[in-house]
């Protein structure tokens, strides 16, 4: 028989296998080339031009998803490898070469790859708009796309998976060479390790694997404290070491553990639901503990990029708001141009001027003194922070009110108030030239008011101070930049796009000037809008949170698709059982209350802790990214639970079948 027929043979009556795998290839080219596709839409590059980090960040996600479809499709072919594996060693047992089944294989992988990338690639460039249009719509713009086949995109495209191919017939010639002839016939039982009873050791280590993830997530909301910024690169090592340390030896040590113990105190009167549950997942721990670590930390790593993407995009608006608080905000007295046009233009306005006068202080003296560290710098680094009159506060805050050298402290929020919290009612010493002052902090407030070109970025403090002592104050004005804010809200939203028009006219393009008393500049700054913020935070954001949902979609699917696979395999492997099972009188419905607690470990602590790891890695520095936490954290937690629920019925839907067909 020549090879071509027994190649052909073979893909024919191992067609139940081929699905799976071939599933695996297609899924791997659609993401790939629906992506790469997208990056070279000549529609989508025209609307995103503007955005200077779009092109580098379609770069390194590309490069980040070919790395998911690597790992993919390799796992997929081992798996692939190991339900043939019977199947290869009757091919020796009957005289062949492994060097002729190694040709035999990768003819058939060939031929598969080629089908899969034909196939991918047809599903790819159909979904490749869809893609755009989600992008645009990320990104607010109006545009429209057109399906248009990139010969860029094909050639990439081909290219990789040909040298994905080359990867995979090594590995498959490797897995081939290196394993004997009776360890084919037994590799679906070599992993199982019969647990018969827990030496002291192994309980003592799975402790050690639940402290050490209690102390990585203790450690994380440590991480970003003034105290220990000195050692950040030290400290994350620390925790990621301890948490996927930990995590491995759970899922090695501890579940099986807790599974024996549930088993022994049943003493002997063990359930059909437990025969089907608790004892597989108790002899196969050993070798899924490794498999279920990294698709934890997958999940965990996925879901936390995906997370604070997400958390920068949902509060670009409040970002934009802490710079810019208020529709218009002019300093310095460049103001009259552009509200001559509003009035010339009939675009009705509130108007607020406040005046500033800077001062010198140290902000740490505000931190209470329990938390602050010996020696610590910052607790007693100065810098500039602005005052303003009460009279000038009360036109947003009239309730505000203030005496003597009481003061309020407020427009304190972002990652400045998450890292450093302050107390009310203390003093903190100011001044301003050889001016000195002490005030009493009576309240702190994180309302923005003041503009981030003023406090140093957004969420940096204003005081609120008694009109008579910021006059006092303002007689060394000379010392600092700035001395007049306004700040300019429309009546009717509906003018934003005229008054924008207007705004860019007069002064959204011009770089301003800070000039000191004797006409010298020091300081340049351009002013913008904020609509012109947000729109600014859109577009960089809008790139970051498309290309991070992708991959996060490619890790999700990767994840749950590899615990499909294993279910499926171990459904399989557990035929004969179920036969058995159904011989001596179980119905189905008893036979599937086992199968759906196994199923509910397997997908369900996965995700969980894997929930948990996200959880704790984001709300250790989610404040660098944006204003709000829960809502995004839900919205990104709630897609991940609701794809992993639909595997985890795909998974018991097959072993429903794989049982009716056991009888």
């Amino acid at each position: 028989m020549s090879l071509s027929k027994l190649v052909l043979r073979s893909m024919k009556k191992n067609m139940k296998h081929y699905y799976l795998y071939f599933f695996a290839l297609i899924f791997s080219v659609t993401l790939y080339f629906s992506f790469v596709t997208l990056q070279n839409n000549p529609n989508v590059l025209a609307t995103v031009q503007e955005s200077g980090t779009a092109t580098a960040g379609f770069e390194a996600a590309t490069y980040m998803l070919y790395f998911i479809i690597l790992f993919f499709v390799l796992y997929a072919n081992h798996l692939f490898m190991k339900r043939r594996s019977k199947e290869i060693g009757l091919y020796q047992l009957i005289g062949m070469t492994k060097g002729l089944i190694v040709r035999l294989l990768a003819v058939e992988s060939i031929l598969l790859f080629v089908g899969a990338v034909v196939l991918g690639m047809l599903a790819g460039f159909f979904s490749s708009r869809l893609f755009a249009m989600i992008l645009l719509r990320v990104l607010e713009k109006e545009a429209l796309v057109t399906m248009t086949f990139s010969t860029q995109a094909f050639q990439q495209s081909v290219v990789v998976f040909a040298i994905l191919l080359v990867i995979v017939l090594v590995q498959m010639a490797w897995m081939i060479h290196r394993v004997s002839l009776l360890s084919l016939f037994t590799s679906a039982k070599q992993a199982d390790e019969r647990v018969k009873r827990f030496s002291p050791l192994q309980m003592v280590i799975g402790f050690l694997g639940l402290v050490l993830i209690v102390y990585g997530y203790y450690a994380s909301t440590k991480l970003f404290d003034i105290d220990n910024s000195g050692n950040l690169f030290l400290n994350m090592i620390i925790i990621l070491a301890s948490t996927i340390g930990g995590t491995f030896l759970v899922f090695r040590f501890s579940v099986a553990f807790i599974m024996n113990s549930i088993r022994l105190k049943k003493n002997g009167h063990l359930s059909v639901h437990d025969v089907l549950a608790l004892t597989p997942i108790m002899h196969r721990m050993k070798s899924n503990a490794k498999s279920l670590t990294l698709i934890t930390v997958l999940t965990g790593v996925s879901l936390g990029i995906a997370t604070l993407a997400y958390i920068s995009y949902y509060s670009s608006e409040a970002h934009a708001y802490s710079s810019v608080p208020g529709d218009y905000i002019l300093l310095e007295d460049n103001d009259h141009d552009f509200l001559k046009k509003l009035e010339e233009n009939n675009i009705a306005y509130n108007k607020i001027d406040y005046r500033l006068q800077g001062v010198t202080a140290a902000v740490g003296q505000l931190i209470p003194e329990e938390d602050q560290q010996e020696g610590n710098p910052f607790y007693t680094m100065e810098g500039t922070i602005y005052t303003i009159p009460l009279s000038d506060y009360q036109q947003r805050v009239p309730e505000a009110s203030v005496s003597g050298n009481e003061a309020i402290l407020t427009n304190y929020g972002g990652y400045m108030e998450a890292m450093f919290k302050l107390e009310k009612d203390r003093d903190i010493v100011v001044s301003a030239g050889e001016l000195e002052e002490t005030f009493h902090v009576v309240d702190i407030q994180k309302e923005s008011i003041i503009s981030g070109i003023v406090t140093g970025g957004a969420g940096g403090p204003i005081f609120v101070v008694a009109d008579e002592v910021f006059e006092k104050l303002a007689t060394k004005s000379d010392l600092f930049q700035f001395h007049q804010q306004t700040t300019i809200m429309l009546k009717s939203k509906s003018d934003i796009e005229l008054a924008e028009k207007l705004y860019k006219q007069t002064i959204g393009s011009d770089v301003i000037s800070v000039r000191d008393s004797e006409g010298r500049t020091i300081m340049k700054f351009t002013q913008t809008s904020y609509e012109g913020e947000r729109q600014e935070n859109i577009e960089t954001l809008g790139i970051t949170i498309f290309t991070t949902a992708f991959l996060a979609l490619a890790f999700l699917m990767t994840t749950g698709s590899i615990l499909y696979f294993k279910q499926m395999s171990e459904a399989e492997e557990e035929r004969a059982s179920y036969t058995i099972l159904r011989k001596i009188g179980f119905a189905e419905k008893d036979i599937m209350k086992g199968i759906y607690m196994k199923q509910a470990f397997n997908f369900g602590v996965p995700l969980i802790i894997g929930l948990l790891h996200s959880y704790f890695a984001v709300k250790s520095g989610w404040f660098f990214f944006g204003s709000e936490l829960t809502t995004p954290l839900w919205i990104a937690m709630s897609c991940y639970i609701a794809l992993y629920a639909i595997f985890a019925v795909l998974s018991i839907g097959y072993y429903k079948k794989v049982i009716r067909e056991s009888l």
